[in-house]
């Protein structure tokens, strides 16, 4: 991997000097409307304020590092293994799968940098992207995106990141939050529940979990809109936490394993899966384990020196976010059957009950601590795709503004938030994991695309981070194999189910992006919400 350095004035020079003659001649106002005092209002607090509008660089490589892991470890590999040991067919298998899925993740997240970090030779802001970095900020990279396939139709070029985008933000990113916030509800109440010796209905227990998950999600939400220093202030905190539980779970793996208890895994590959169907369906059990890989090129414009913190705290975060995964695998093996593993829908209680005895209850607490720092690390970079779509006027106006004192995208942080919180209500979510995988496959593989094409059709690009062209090549086979296999093999309806969702989108294309027809009273509307969360233009615009 090559690393350019450029410094990071320089950039940020040519940034503002693309855009000084535009704000000089247009001030950062919410609506341009005589008598509309409480607009004015706004208007003047922002003009009042030194600093540009623009998302602030306020994350570290610490805090970097700490997103991907908090983000990455959540409850799938504490609830979640026996699905893909199920798929594996053997411990052997599973544990070269959770390993195999790490290296897919690095890979896949250094040829990001590539993208996510290039500059245009006409200067301009950071790549900061919806469809995984190929849809860019300025306009002139939105072009750039259209030639690296050819000089694709303009109908059809910016199909793909209007599709990513859609899927992004009103399907994956609120149920992980969903998901997420239903899990820490159960491992909140369950202890609780057992310790009084209270057991509740079904009704009941419906509720309960929903009015937990609600407060879940409300509380980061309030966090992510108040502060990105909070933000990431409470992502370091429960990564340590969660680490701890990690430690404890390796640890005891590990004392097991001295004594002798290597049974289950002297197994070895007995009985593997055959099937590429199979093999592909256990690889999405561990994408969405490692999912979040991806978020620190969703907050590019708020890192700090960018050229070097981005490739090295994914450098720092994925292997050791794999090597976390494979050790708690082989120490659920040293204590559980596989047909326990398999069986059980809370694996990691079950081997804190095998060990820790009476201090079983700190399993469950660190499952809520992982769950929390994964909600919060996920709705963290949610808001910021969120933010891009809406500010290449892919969405409405509002979705692209941010607070004029936090400095954080109030907006879409909401949005996502509200959107999870509808998705806990039917609870019947579980499939949303299935095709999880199999969706996000589909765009790691056109990413990939994207980033070959884009070596030949600019080949003279400035570049400040370049791969070797095998690693993006790599995961390009892996995913479409991903896409590929378990529609041959062993096809569920859940995988149609997102291509329809797919298809559906275009509907919203059509009208709204390519023919930029507007929404009747949207104006009015985007004015209001300007009033409600004091919110404006970032100077990009």
């Amino acid at each position: 991997m090559t690393l350019n350095r450029v410094p990071e004035n320089d950039s940020i020079a040519r940034q503002r000097s693309s855009h000084d003659d535009t704000n000089k001649t247009s001030q950062l106002a919410l609506a341009q409307h005589d008598g509309n005092s409480s607009t004015k209002s706004v208007n003047s607090l922002a003009d009042s304020d030194n600093d540009d509008m623009r998302l602030k660089r306020q994350v570290g490589l610490f805090s970097g590092v700490t997103l991907i892991v908090g983000t990455m470890i959540g409850s799938g590999i504490f609830v979640s293994a026996g699905s893909l040991l199920a798929n594996a067919g053997s411990p052997g298998l599973c544990l070269v799968l959770w390993a195999a899925c790490g290296l897919y993740s690095l890979l896949g997240a250094l040829s990001y940098c590539e993208i996510g970090t290039l500059i245009p030779k006409s200067g301009g802001e950071l790549s900061f992207s919806v469809y995984k970095h190929i849809m860019l900020i300025d306009s002139r990279e939105y072009i750039y995106f259209l030639e690296a396939f050819g000089k694709m139709h303009k109908f059809f070029g910016p199909i793909l990141a209007f599709i990513f985008a859609w899927v992004t933000v009103f399907l994956i990113n609120p149920s992980s939050v969903a998901i997420l916030s239903l899990s820490f509800a159960k491992y909140f109440i369950s202890p609780i529940l057992t310790a009084i010796h209270f057991c509740p209905d079904v009704y009941l227990s419906y509720v309960i979990d929903r009015l937990l998950a609600t407060i879940c999600i409300g509380l980061i939400t309030f966090v992510n809109c108040y502060s990105v220093s909070a933000a990431t202030r409470v992502q370091n905190i429960f990564t340590v936490g969660k680490l701890t539980a990690i430690a404890i779970i390796i640890g005891g793996g590990l004392y097991y394993l001295g004594l002798g208890y290597t049974e289950n895994l002297e197994i070895g590959f007995e009985g593997s899966a055959s099937s590429f169907g199979q093999i592909a369906t256990a690889f999405y059990g561990g994408l969405w384990a490692y999912s979040g890989w991806n978020n620190l090129n969703f907050i590019t414009e708020e890192l700090k020196d960018p050229y070097r913190n981005l490739p090295l705290a994914i450098i720092i975060a994925i292997p050791l976010t794999t090597i976390c995964y494979v050790l708690i695998n082989v120490s659920y093996l040293t204590v559980l059957t596989p047909e326990q593993i398999i069986s059980s829908d809370v694996v990691a209680v079950d081997w804190g009950n095998a060990v820790l005895g009476s201090a079983s209850f700190l399993i469950p607490l660190g499952v809520v601590v992982s769950v929390i720092g994964t909600t919060n690390g996920t709705l963290f970079a949610a808001g910021r795709v969120s933010h891009v779509v809406g500010r290449e006027g892919q969405s409405p106006d509002f979705l692209s503004y941010i607070h004029i004192e936090k400095k954080t995208p109030v907006a879409p942080t909401l949005l996502t938030s509200l959107l999870g919180m509808l998705m806990i209500i039917p609870g019947d979510i579980g499939t949303l994991i299935d095709f999880f995988g199999f969706a996000i496959s589909i765009f790691y593989c056109a990413a990939m695309v994207a980033l070959v094409v884009m070596r030949f059709t600019k080949k003279d690009e400035h570049r400040p981070i370049k791969v070797p062209i095998i690693i993006p090549i790599i995961v390009m086979v892996v995913s479409a194999i991903l896409v590929v296999a378990p529609i041959v093999a062993a096809p569920q309806v859940q995988y149609f189910y997102v291509l329809l969702f797919i298809l559906a989108g275009l509907i919203f294309y059509v009208p709204f992006v390519y023919y930029k027809k507007r929404v009747p009273g949207m104006d009015s509307f985007t004015i209001l919400m300007q009033k409600l969360l004091l919110v404006a233009p970032t100077t990009s615009h």
